[in-house]
């Protein structure tokens, strides 16, 4: 059945969302090698084509659960994840384990819920991923924040890690507003309103206080920007880099990458919030150098 036009359009603000987190993930993937380090500090764009990584192989599952069910399924998303798992696209170890064993049979509930000790994973897993659901409910954040904490406990059960997940999609949910991109201000002020206390809120609270700030580096220093891969380490800093740069893709992408870290990481984020309004799509050079989103995702659409 084809789906109607209103579910279309979520579709295709949500793939936006998604291309601008793969065009961030794949050329802030670049930056790893270390011929390309001083492209960074010139700006310059390192040679094509960019290949992905894992953060825009399960952004393209919720995608295409979002477009199967209209919602988070939590079942149809764990193995969505396990089906297409790409062991070779940078997985972290647990993950890797988990979809394995999901995909061997396994619950994916009580695999999540036990790992590291019993705690859940506080990784940035379930925030890489989700701004293209924040895209989808771009006229409904405090849906896009449910959904999101519903698409986190798949894989990342820890409270920093769900509350990370739910701080992206909102931002993305507000960046996409049919009535234009907020101010960075506005932006962080409605994510905060939007989770619940934690560490990753603390962080976007001082992430609000630094907007004047001009070196992404120093705001890095005070925030993290995600070498310690957990989501109050990414989080904060990856959104304060995308308010700073609601509409402007290319300035986004060199503000967050310039900071170092966890640099395919955060750049998805900030591409994904960003490229979910409709002044912040990548540059089409950038588009045409980076790896296409899976050939199984489009399909799902019908």
């Amino acid at each position: 059945m084809t789906v109607d036009s209103a579910s279309e359009r979520r579709f295709e603000r949500a793939l936006a969302s998604l291309r601008g987190l793969s065009v961030g993930d794949a050329l802030g993937s670049q930056f790893f090698v270390p011929v390309n380090y001083p492209l960074l500090k010139q700006r310059l764009l390192p040679p094509g084509p960019w290949q992905w990584t894992d953060d825009t192989e399960m952004a393209s599952s919720v995608l295409a659960v979002l477009a199967a069910h209209g919602r988070v399924d939590q079942d149809a998303l764990a193995h969505s994840f396990a089906e297409h798992h790409d062991f070779d696209r940078g997985y972290g170890p647990a993950v890797n384990r988990l979809l394995r064993l999901v995909r061997e049979g396994g619950d994916w509930r009580e695999l999540a819920s036990a790992l590291f000790k019993g705690q859940g994973s506080w990784g940035n897993g379930s925030a890489m991923r989700i701004a293209p659901l924040g895209a989808w409910y771009a006229d409904d954040p405090e849906q896009a924040t449910h959904q999101a904490e519903i698409s986190s406990y798949t894989t990342h059960q820890h409270r920093e890690a769900v509350v990370g997940a739910m701080a992206v999609a909102a931002a993305a949910s507000l960046a996409a507003a049919p009535g234009g991109p907020p101010k960075p201000e506005e932006l962080l002020d409605g994510v905060i309103a939007l989770v619940p206390r934690s560490a990753v809120g603390a962080g976007l609270r001082r992430a609000r206080d630094m907007l004047d700030y001009q070196d992404a580096g120093t705001v890095a220093a005070v925030l993290g920007n995600g070498r310690r891969t957990s989501a109050h380490d990414t989080v904060p800093f990856a959104l304060w880099s995308a308010a700073r740069s609601l509409g402007d893709f290319e300035e986004a992408f060199w503000l967050t990458a310039q900071a170092g870290g966890d640099v395919d990481t955060t750049c998805a984020i900030v591409g994904g919030v960003v490229a979910a309004g409709t002044a912040g799509a990548p540059p089409a050079d950038w588009l045409a150098q980076t790896e296409e989103p899976p050939g199984w995702l489009l399909p799902a659409r019908h």
